[in-house]
């Protein structure tokens, strides 16, 4: 068995150092039936999955302590009013009968005077105002020709035998506006008293009967109120102290969960692509004997 062994080794120890660069090193075999070729180191890429670790986040509970507010009932004293009876006097107001006088207006005729007005027709006059026709001169402008001279040469024109007509000092006609004085009869007013009734009011003094008030005392029963004392029980306030509860609010610290998020480290495959070199045989094809 150890003999075994130390040959497995000493061959791979032979064997290493040409296998180490076959690219570069070439290895002559002459065989008598297999074609000549090489042994040659050919990178390839394999295929492989490698475990990678990624980062991830996961939701996780983590206890934490909160501040609450708790209603608790706490035991004070309040003042209160309680009513009590006390005994008091009270002064008690009871009616009674009294005669006495008073006095009375008592309603009597007496004479009097009372001035009265009396309508009376007067005659009075009064001015009034009467349209008359009066007569007046009324100024007016009427159209009339009259006669003027216009001085200088004036061209006539020519006569049957061709020669020219020249006038001096010509006369024309002009329409000219002349006052005239016209008598007119025009509407005045004037001013004339003519007789009217008026009324008015005269004054008289006739008697009459008024009605006038006298003052007389008569006997009347009236009713009065007499103060008597009477023993009373009244209510009355007393201050006490009372037990009661108040509801207060307590702080307490209560447990809860909150979620956070942790980054955790979870295992993956990655594909990858590992260089490796492969020992392949590579024929040599050539046209003689003998070595390259």
């Amino acid at each position: 068995m150890k003999l075994w062994i130390l040959l497995v080794v000493l061959g791979c120890v032979l064997i290493g150092p040409s296998l180490s660069n076959p690219v570069t090193s070439l290895t002559r075999v002459k065989r008598s039936h297999a074609p000549e070729g090489i042994w040659k180191k050919k990178l390839i890429w394999k295929e492989d999955w490698k475990q990678v670790w990624k980062t991830s986040k996961k939701l996780i509970w983590k206890p934490d302590w909160k501040k609450i507010q708790v209603p608790a009932w706490k035991e004070i004293q309040v003042p209160i009013w309680k009513e009590i009876q006390v005994p008091d006097w009270k002064v008690v107001k009871k009616p009674a009968w009294k005669e006495i006088q008073v006095p009375v207006w008592k309603e009597i005729q007496v004479p009097d005077w009372k001035k009265v007005w009396k309508p009376v027709w007067v005659e009075i006059q009064v001015p009034i105002w009467k349209e008359v026709q009066v007569p007046a001169w009324k100024k007016i402008w009427v159209p009339e020709w009259v006669k003027i001279g216009v001085p200088g040469p004036h061209h006539l024109g020519k006569d049957h035998k061709g020669y020219e007509v020249v006038a001096h000092d010509i006369w024309k006609k002009k329409l000219i506006w002349k006052p005239v004085w016209k008598k007119v009869w025009k509407t005045e007013k004037v001013q004339k008293w003519v007789p009217e009734k008026k009324l008015e009011w005269k004054a008289e003094w006739k008697q009459i009967w008024r009605t006038d008030k006298k003052k007389v005392w008569v006997s009347k029963q009236e009713q009065i109120w007499k103060e008597e004392k009477v023993q009373i029980w009244r209510t009355d306030k007393k201050l006490v102290w009372v037990t009661e509860k108040k509801q207060i609010w307590k702080d307490e610290w209560k447990k809860i969960w909150v979620p956070v998020w942790k980054e955790i480290q979870i295992p993956e495959w990655k594909k990858v692509w590992k260089p490796v070199w492969q020992k392949v045989w590579v024929p040599i094809h050539h046209g003689h004997h003998g070595w390259d």
